[in-house]
């Protein structure tokens, strides 16, 4: 699929013979904790998080060439293949509308991370393109410039682009990095039919189980962090925490609101608990619950306890370390002709 672009504003020479390429593998992100509260004027909940990516990935490669002007798009995800409704076209989109380049870009995604399952691949995918493109075209910007950019496209993104670790408040605008000491294996587990976001929301919101210290906070015109238990506060002046520390404060709202609609969800942690989790819990809006385990032989055993389940899917895959700047640093590569 191809989509043609008029850059906006004034255009940008583009060095003869460009021709430059890179792969890069988009992470799924897990949130460890996650707390919602009230709806804000631009139509976003306020939330705090807790977030961290894990080994399951999409696979990217990014092309830049001055031997056509647009954007091409090839998908493995046949539902994913128009470039209005792939986060990668729509990411590169506005990477050449704000640089005011006219350059071709090709872009070949390998989807493997499920859609709407509270994973974030969409937004993981997008962040991927437009810091692919920032180091393809040599544009320089900065993190919190490419993080404004990405906002459009999915409140996710200014996290995948300062990953592997970071709290998240605000809307998913405000990201403060963190260390999580050690790594830890997770067993993902998703029942096989999405949960939409809008859905997940809706549900929070007519569950009346919003975070009642979050209204009160806003009503009084404090910031939501004021209203965090002091576990969370805790965490939250901590530059660095242990996972020992953090299962313990394993959190996420979502499950009260769903859990009713999709009793398989509470299952799926029940028996990722039995068979030896440090800790189980949904992951975002869902479909998704992940459990934390110390090791891969621990995780591996517990995937095999879904073996028989109709629709289930099931990877296990390490806590991550790095984020998307060791991803460039490692990837780049002279496109073939």
């Amino acid at each position: 699929m191809e989509m043609e672009r008029a850059a906006s504003g004034r255009r940008m020479s583009t060095p003869a013979g460009l021709d430059r390429s890179l792969r890069l593998h988009p992470p799924a992100k897990i949130n460890l904790i996650l707390k919602i509260f009230h709806l804000l004027p631009n139509g976003y909940h306020a939330l705090w998080s807790l977030m961290q990516t894990v080994g399951v990935t999409d696979d990217l490669v990014v092309r830049v060439t001055d031997a056509f002007e647009g954007i091409r798009l090839t998908c493995s995800d046949e539902a994913l293949a128009a470039p209005a409704d792939n986060a990668v076209c729509r990411a590169a989109d506005l990477v050449l509308r704000r640089a005011g380049l006219a350059v071709g870009v090709e872009l070949h995604l390998t989807k493997r991370i499920p859609v709407a399952a509270g994973l974030g691949g969409g937004s993981s995918d997008a962040a991927a393109t437009i810091a692919g493109l920032n180091h393809l075209l040599e544009l320089h910007w900065t993190t919190g410039e490419m993080a404004a950019l990405g906002q459009a496209i999915g409140s996710d993104v200014p996290f995948f682009l300062d990953a592997p670790t970071a709290i998240v408040q605000g809307w998913g605008e405000q990201v403060t990095p963190r260390t999580l000491d050690g790594v830890r294996w997770v067993a993902l587990v998703n029942p096989g039919f999405p949960i939409p976001t809008g859905r997940a929301y809706g549900r929070l919101a007519e569950s009346g189980r919003l975070a009642e210290s979050g209204r009160t906070a806003a009503a009084a015109g404090e910031p939501v962090e004021s209203s965090l238990p002091d576990r969370l506060r805790e965490l939250e002046r901590a530059p660095s925490m242990s996972w020992r520390r953090l299962i313990e404060c394993l959190e996420n709202d979502f499950e009260s609101a769903l859990f009713g609609d999709y009793p398989e969800l509470a299952d799926i942690k029940q028996t990722l608990l039995r068979a030896g989790a440090e800790g189980a819990l949904l992951s975002g809006s869902g479909a998704t619950v992940f459990g934390v385990f110390p090791d891969r032989h621990g995780a591996a055993r517990a995937a095999e306890a879904f073996a028989d389940r109709p629709g289930c899917r099931v990877w296990i895959a390490p806590s991550l370390q790095h984020g998307l700047r060791h991803g460039l640093a490692a990837s780049t590569s002279a496109a073939s002709t």
